[in-house]
């Protein structure tokens, strides 16, 4: 399913040829139909899509296989005027950080959660040499080779891995890419180390992560759920998630924007039908999660290895 050949040389070009060794069979047995119950079918509905333009198909029947494919998380894709209108309008995050981070031209870019690749396409379309994705989601590696397909792109890739997976110490990204993974993590520490070690010197971070409110050194552990969400580890104030960037090694720590998840931002839609962001909230008072926690509220930081 992946292009492997592609990926090699993408590799090479890193210096991580050696990674390939290690990397490509657990991709094998995460992409092999028994590994996921849908696999097979998922797999089914990517081989009928077109390659490229739609060579005469209909429009509406891509859409539809598109479809088979839910729920779409991240987005909106615009595919030869078919428009997946996901849950979440990554854009809106995009356009709050694009004119904050170093320049993309000709960099060497790791997506750290990378879901189904909306980021990561950014990424290259700013001029970015090549962006390797990871996500542990099979699904949602799926519905970027769907994208990644239809676009006919290269130099880009997501992969269902998580960071533990990768070799360490590579230090061969420009720019390592780390949104919204960091809560989901029980060590939050060792997650920032790893993301260190991904970067050349010089080369940047960009963090965006869930945050308490208040200026206070504080963590909030929910005790059970988060906005419905049942992995969510750690919610820290700014001042504590400056300390962890700075304890991991980072320097010149800024916070590049702060933001509350809003409904025009994350909602149900035809292309994920399933509860969102509305029925997470108090209804009474959406500055409240259902929990009675504080509602989500969004930080991006940049910060650079040195």
């Amino acid at each position: 399913m992946l292009d492997e050949e592609t990926l090699s040389s993408d590799l090479a070009l890193l210096d991580l040829g050696a990674w390939e060794a290690s990397m490509l069979p657990l991709i094998r047995e995460r992409l092999a139909d028994g590994a996921h119950g849908n696999l097979a079918r998922w797999k089914t509905t990517l081989a009928a899509l077109p390659a490229g333009e739609l060579d005469g198909q209909d429009p509406e029947t891509v859409a539809t296989q598109l479809r088979q494919l839910s729920p779409w998380r991240k987005g909106p894709f615009d595919v030869h005027g078919i428009t997946i209108d996901a849950e979440w309008r990554s854009d809106l995050k995009w356009q709050r950080l694009v004119d904050h981070i170093a320049p993309l031209q000709g960099r060497r870019v790791l997506d750290v959660g990378a879901g189904n690749g909306w980021y990561a396409l950014q990424v290259l379309d700013a001029g970015a040499d090549m962006v390797i994705g990871i996500d542990p989601s099979v699904l949602f590696v799926v519905q970027f080779e769907a994208i990644r397909k239809l676009k006919s792109v290269r130099s880009a890739h997501v992969l269902p891995l998580r960071l533990e997976d990768l070799p360490p110490a590579s230090h061969a990204f420009d720019t390592t890419f780390s949104m919204g993974v960091l809560y989901h993590r029980r060590d939050p520490h060792a997650h920032l180390s790893a993301l260190w070690e991904t970067l050349k010197s010089g080369g940047q971070l960009v963090l965006e992560t869930l945050i308490l409110p208040g200026e206070e050194r504080q963590v909030l552990e929910p005790d059970d759920r988060y906005a419905r969400m049942r992995n969510v580890w750690h919610l820290p104030t700014i001042p504590v998630l400056k300390d962890w960037l700075d304890n991991a090694g980072f320097e010149d720590i800024d916070l590049i924007n702060l933001s509350a998840t809003t409904t025009r931002e994350q909602r149900s839609t035809a292309w994920m039908t399933f509860e969102s962001l509305a029925e997470a909230l108090d209804p009474g008072n959406p500055e409240l999660t259902v929990e009675g926690l504080p509602a989500p509220l969004r930080a991006i930081f940049c910060c650079r290895a040195p």
